[in-house]
This record gives C-alpha cells, structure tokens and sequence, in this order.
C-alpha cells in the first residue's frame, strides 16, 4: 500500500513553491528594470538623433517616416501634444496640425464632387498642390498621421480600404463590406449597373439595389438614366480623378 507524504513533506514542499515563487519574481522585476534602463537609454539616444537630425527629419518624409517608426518602437509619439519636448525640438506637432487643418480644407472643398470619399493618393496630389510654396515636403505617411489625430474632431474623418487602395472618408456614412465591393467594382470604369453588380459578385436579386440605393442618398453615387438599354449607371465620383483646379478654389 502506498504511503501519503506527511506533514513534514507537505510543508517542505509548499516552502520549495514559495522559494521557487520568490525567485521568478525576482527574475521578473530583474527583467522589467533592464528593459526600463534600455528604453530609457534608447530614448535618450533617440532624442540625440533627434537633435542632430532635425532639418532632415522636417524637410525628408521618408527620412520623417523612418524617425515615426523609431519613436513606435520605444513608445515615444512626438504628436501626442503641442506642447512639450518633442514639439519644442523639431516642431513637427505644429506641422501636422497644419496638415491635418489642409485635409479639412480640401475634403470639404471636393465634398460636392466626391460625397466625401476621396482616394488617399489624390488627396496627398492636391495636398502637394497647395502646399508647393512651402519647404517642407508631403508623403502619403505624413497625410495618414494627420487623418488620424483628426478622428478626435468626430466627424466621421477616417481612411477606409477598398481593394488594394485607400479612401479617405470625411462625412459620417457608415459603409459596410457591400458598399465596398461595389466601391471596388466601380474602379475599373467609374460607374456600375445593379445587372453588373449582381453578375460579378453573386448577389441574389434586390441586394444590390440596396446597396446602391443607400451609396446614392448619401450623396456618394450619382444616376445616369440617359442610355438606350434602359440601364441604370451608377457613377461614383470618388473613384475618378478630381480637377486641381478645385485646390485653387480653397
């Protein structure tokens, strides 16, 4: 018959736990303070670099783009405020605010073109247009970073997929994965049919009659019913290309 541990080995064993408790957090804490002395090591040298490369990091926006990703990487967000070191060293909090108040301008100024869904790459191209008196240049990061400390505006400004390409959205319509299909279908010739939309992406009958009817009263569609076949087209002016002459207009 097999004997149970005694009360001696009981509690030898929960005092082994305990020691063995013990030292894996003392290793834990050990751990925790070597990443929070190598973090702050890397912040400091992250500031030096900052210091000596300060006019690249404000005139190149890939070299801009590279700094942002350095920052990510040791939880430091230099447009996390105006105010304060970051903002004080390079100024990069003012140059975003500056951006992002642009973004505003132009979404509003092509909103009765578009419906308030413009592709990121020609935002970016009308961006460049009107700010070409000013030194600094624009990549498409730069927009992302400004489209998304506008979100705390709430007013519905945000940058959507649509196929392999990006939209930015300024007006509070909500769309869902029907809408963007249809949205991606559009790209190839600017208009769509409810025939065309049903047939290439095997929808049953009415689904995509309401999914076009809703595009439309949210201003995002516009109808063309001028056509011998008696077909509908949709047409969508956010998948086509907007004048610059609208920048002029701003």
């Amino acid at each position: 018959m097999r004997r149970r541990p005694g009360i001696g080995g009981l509690q030898t064993a929960a005092a082994a736990r305990d020691q063995y408790r013990i030292l894996g957090e003392n290793v834990a804490k050990l751990r925790t303070d070597l990443m929070k002395e190598q973090l702050a090591t890397f912040r400091s040298q992250l500031e030096e670099f900052a210091r000596k490369h300060k006019n690249d990091i404000r005139k190149n926006p890939t070299f801009r783009t590279q700094f942002h990703e350095m920052c990510a990487k040791v939880g430091v967000d230099p447009l996390a405020s105006n105010k304060g070191f970051w903002a004080e060293l390079l100024g990069i909090g003012d140059f975003y605010y500056e951006l992002g108040v642009q973004i505003v301008e132009i979404c509003w100024a092509t909103r009765p073109h578009n419906g308030g869904l413009i592709y990121l790459q020609e935002l970016c191209t009308l961006l460049r247009q009107k700010r070409k008196s000013d030194r600094e240049a624009v990549s498409e990061d730069d927009c992302l970073r400004a489209i998304s400390k506008l979100k705390i505006l709430g007013s519905g400004f945000e940058v959507i997929s649509v196929g392999k390409r990006k939209l930015v959205r300024s007006v509070p319509t909500e769309l869902n994965k029907d809408h963007n299909e249809i949205l991606e279908l559009a790209q190839a010739q600017g208009f769509v049919t409810v025939d065309e939309v049903e047939r290439r992406l095997s929808w049953i009958s009415g689904r995509a009659t309401d999914a076009l009817d809703t595009l439309l009263d949210e201003g995002l569609a516009m109808i063309d019913d001028g056509h011998r076949d008696g077909k509908h087209r949709y047409w969508f002016p956010c998948v086509s290309s907007i004048s610059s002459s609208v920048v002029s207009d701003i």
